[in-house]
């Protein structure tokens, strides 16, 4: 079957990256969430995906220079405002400390490759330990020297490259730098290359997948899972298909 993983948690139809679209992405039947994390001024691991807070919340600046007490007074309501009121930029511990409770696997995208962050790694690696829960978190990120350096860290936790170019052979790439999977752009992923990746053992999770059709054409092929702003609407279109 091919897995749904709710990007940034519902994000087509909840503010992204906040409790409440993780919990939507929890009742539509989605199997998994993807999210942001970077670090705040005073190192707190906080869930965001842009270096700054300007067009997600209602405060300006970098997520670097702002301190967890400054973070959350923030409004992350985004562009759901009129319809869901305030709600917070939740830092991985609160998340993790609901996400354990629930059957949901989660991808962690390492947002560190314009800003690099001293210790993300290291914090983000403890806390997966300190909850138990390495066999249902896969560590991403664009910057592949974070993914290799959370591999040596903490073998037994999954790594995924993610990437937006055309990559020869990526299944043969992943396996160089232990990655168990592949998170290409959808743009550059070919039928194909999703069958020599998963023949080879590599999972293949192509990213932002919201257009119907092509949901369609992963289903069809079986691919792995795929990333969605609308994990809703790729339940339904699964259980129509009966794929």
């Amino acid at each position: 079957m091919t897995q749904i993983f709710a990007h940034r948690g519902s994000a087509g139809t909840y503010p992204e990256n906040t409790m409440i679209s993780f919990h939507e992405a929890l009742r539509t039947g989605a199997e998994g969430i993807e999210l942001d994390v970077q670090l705040s001024k005073d190192g707190q691991v906080v869930i965001i995906h842009d270096e700054t807070v300007d067009r997600t919340t209602n405060g300006k600046g970098y997520v670097k220079d702002l301190n967890m007490d400054e973070i959350k007074t923030l409004n992350a309501s985004h562009k759901f405002a009129n319809k869901y009121g305030k709600t917070g930029i939740p830092t991985l511990e609160e998340f993790l400390l609901w996400f354990k409770d629930t059957p949901l696997l989660c991808n962690i995208e390492l947002k560190n490759g314009f800003q690099p962050s001293m210790g993300l790694e290291e914090k983000v690696v403890h806390m997966i330990r300190k909850y138990n829960l390495q066999e249902r978190i896969v560590l991403s990120s664009f910057n592949h020297y974070s993914i290799v350096h959370c591999f040596r860290l903490a073998p037994e936790i999954e790594i995924a490259p993610i990437y937006s170019n055309g990559l020869f052979m990526p299944w043969i790439y992943a396996r160089s730098i232990r990655g168990r999977a592949i998170h290409p752009s959808l743009k550059v992923i070919s039928d194909g290359m999703i069958a020599e990746s998963m023949n080879a053992g590599i999972a293949v999770r192509p990213y932002t997948v919201n257009d119907e059709s092509q949901m369609k054409r992963l289903f069809k092929v079986k691919c792995s899972a795929f990333f969605t702003d609308f994990p809703q609407k790729a339940v339904n279109l699964r259980k129509k298909m009966n794929v």
